[in-house]
């Protein structure tokens, strides 16, 4: 039997993200993927494995062709919020039996600048086929999903729109600390509580931004490290799962796949969630960052209401920072967001954050981080632990 090889991330980027209108989505691909590359120190030659998703009719084909790769190695599973960290498990597997030996993950969206241009509308739709045919008719949108189960963790847990709102003000705490966060200025929870409804109970501020951007992450098998200029940051054990599509087919709206997805990962990883001293976590709403954090076992289901109060994931002063950037409520969400949770918890750990830096006691960097996808409406989950030394 051929023994496994270490995985590791030598390469994280961004693309210019926020409100960029003169770029096409391939362009930030192209821009986020040569960051990467150039981060790591490493050709592109060396990268025989690619993984893409959410752009073109045969994604990762024509990203690829766009690129100028050639691999002999692919994934396009798309599977919402939650790809990239499902990507990045199916990446880590395939070097470490051999299949590949530097896998590129790359993501590129310009959903604000098509809004804005009238190339497509702000309302996004999965369809009305299959399970949508017995919800889309009562205009079961997807922030209204969210919304109830939201409400749903309000009634069986007593959890507050204060305490919810209360992730909306530390997200954008940890963006003031952002140089490159599309929001800054802090808000107060009574700000978040006096914005326009939008699904009941969230407010505006309940809610992701809408921005344009693109990340990569650059994996590699064990024997390349050497040749980069970073760093590695190694991948310790991931997880995936899936729930549901339709609601009527969600057994708890309380408890998300994270429940399963972390549950893999601390274990494969031989970490405790007690162990992390950072997380990144899927954000599209507020409510998805509280029941995430029950849900991986940062604290008791029904507990999350109490868990994210008291500062708990502010980068300065908080117990568990959480959502380092400014997560997709105020940094920037481009539609699906997994990829930035990885670059943000492996920039992290190699302590290149300035002022939004977590350190430990002794002044040093974070040494193991863990980064968490939801796709659709809790449909699907992905886990990745992430550590160095």
């Amino acid at each position: 039997m051929v023994a496994r090889r270490k995985v590791a991330v030598v390469g994280v980027a961004l693309s210019d993200c926020g409100r960029v209108d003169d770029a096409t989505p391939y362009a930030l691909h192209a821009q986020a993927a040569r960051r990467a590359l150039a981060d790591a120190g490493l050709d592109r030659s060396l990268v025989d494995g690619f993984a893409s998703a959410g752009l073109g009719t045969l994604a990762p084909v024509e990203v690829a062709e766009y690129l100028g790769l050639r691999p002999t190695w692919v994934d396009s599973t798309s599977v919402g919020g939650s790809t990239w960290e499902v990507m990045a498990a199916h990446a880590a597997d395939a070097i470490a039996a051999g299949h590949a030996r530097a896998v590129l993950l790359v993501y590129g969206s310009t959903a604000r600048a098509d809004v804005r241009a009238g190339r497509r509308t702000g309302t996004l739709s999965f369809g009305t086929r299959g399970p949508m045919q017995f919800e889309v008719p009562y205009g079961h949108t997807l922030i209204a999903k969210y919304a109830m189960a939201a409400r749903r963790h309000m009634i069986e847990y007593g959890t507050t729109i204060e305490q919810l709102a209360e992730v909306a003000v530390q997200a954008r705490a940890n963006a003031a600390l952002n140089p490159e966060a599309m929001f800054r200025t802090p808000v107060t929870v009574d700000e978040v509580l006096s914005g326009p409804v939008i699904a009941d109970p969230f407010t505006k501020l309940h809610c992701c931004v809408r921005s344009d951007g693109g990340a990569a992450v650059l994996l590699v098998a064990e024997e390349y490290v050497r040749d980069c200029r970073t760093s590695p940051v190694w991948v310790l054990g991931s997880g995936e799962s899936v729930s549901h599509a339709a609601m009527s087919a969600w057994p708890d709206f309380t408890v998300s796949p994270a429940a399963v997805s972390g549950r893999l990962a601390f274990e494969r990883a031989g970490v405790r969630p007690a162990e992390i001293e950072v997380a990144e976590i899927y954000d599209a709403f507020t409510y998805m960052t509280l029941v995430t954090l029950e849900d991986l076992g940062f604290c008791g289901k029904g507990e999350g209401g109490a868990f994210v109060g008291k500062g708990r994931l502010r980068v300065e002063g908080g117990e568990l920072p959480v959502n380092t950037d400014g997560g997709g409520l105020s940094a920037q969400h481009p539609g699906m967001r997994g990829l930035f949770l990885l670059v943000e918890a492996v920039r992290q750990l190699r302590g290149e954050c300035g002022q939004r830096q977590v350190r430990r006691a002794d002044g040093s960097p974070p040494r193991l981080a863990v980064a968490s996808g939801t796709g659709g409406w809790f449909c699907s989950s992905g886990t990745v632990v992430l550590g160095v030394g």
